[in-house]
């Protein structure tokens, strides 16, 4: 379940509880995104962004006003605590599993810790992550035919072995939608805070997944940490 806030205080501060696993602090940020993926230029994959790097860019003022945004968001998390990155994302990695086995960013997922943690994340500008309630969701290991690929493609017997081959692998994270399962938009210059999958949880993680980009698509600008 999503809950808005109105400040970044709220976002820090509200516990995840009855059934809420995810927080939107929900903003219009101002500044010319689009104007700074042109001065960062062509790429491809992944490619982190710095801070000597943005502040070196020749934007204009609308330029320099969608930097400082992205800047402010890196500082608030490191006064956190926290390690975000920023990133210029051209395109991710694919697991060349069939769609329905594969265990990429693309795929309904949810992200896993040891301890207490969050995820975070803002696009400021290209297709924005998508978010599935969990209501809406089956776990790929609870779907029998989906479960029966997995156990052929393992080659063994449905037993602690095959268990513990399903949570290395990471398939014990991916989701598929349900029939009447509607995905959510996490919009663009919205700053979240989304729960994880960790021991002592109180609520279930939120289950999400990078947009499905096509060639010739505009990259993302994103944080996470």
């Amino acid at each position: 379940m999503v809950r808005t806030v109105t400040r970044f205080r709220d976002l820090v501060g509200t516990p995840f509880a009855e059934g809420v696993n995810a927080l939107c602090w929900q903003r219009s940020l101002p500044g010319d995104f689009t104007e700074v993926l042109a001065h960062l230029g062509s790429g491809e994959g992944i490619v982190p962004l710095d801070e000597e790097r943005l502040q070196s860019l020749p934007a204009s003022d609308e330029g320099r006003a969608a930097i400082d945004c992205m800047l402010a968001d890196l500082r608030a998390l490191r006064a956190l605590g926290l390690a975000p990155e920023l990133n210029c994302i051209h395109g991710y990695p694919r697991d060349d599993s069939p769609a329905s086995l594969a265990t990429d960013v693309y795929s309904f997922h949810a992200d896993r810790a040891p301890v207490e943690a969050d995820t975070w994340l803002c696009t400021y500008h290209g297709a924005p992550s998508e978010g599935l309630l969990n209501a809406e969701a089956r776990l790929r290991t609870e779907d029998p035919s989906l479960r029966a690929a997995l156990l052929r493609n393992f080659g063994g017997a449905d037993d602690e072995a095959f268990a513990e081959h399903l949570e290395e692998a990471c398939h014990d994270l991916h989701y598929v939608p349900l029939p009447h399962a509607r995905p959510y938009s996490f919009g663009v210059g919205h700053l979240w805070r989304i729960a994880l999958d960790y021991p002592g949880s109180p609520v279930a993680p939120c289950i999400h997944r990078a947009p499905n980009t096509l060639p010739g698509d505009p990259p993302r600008l994103l944080l996470i940490s």
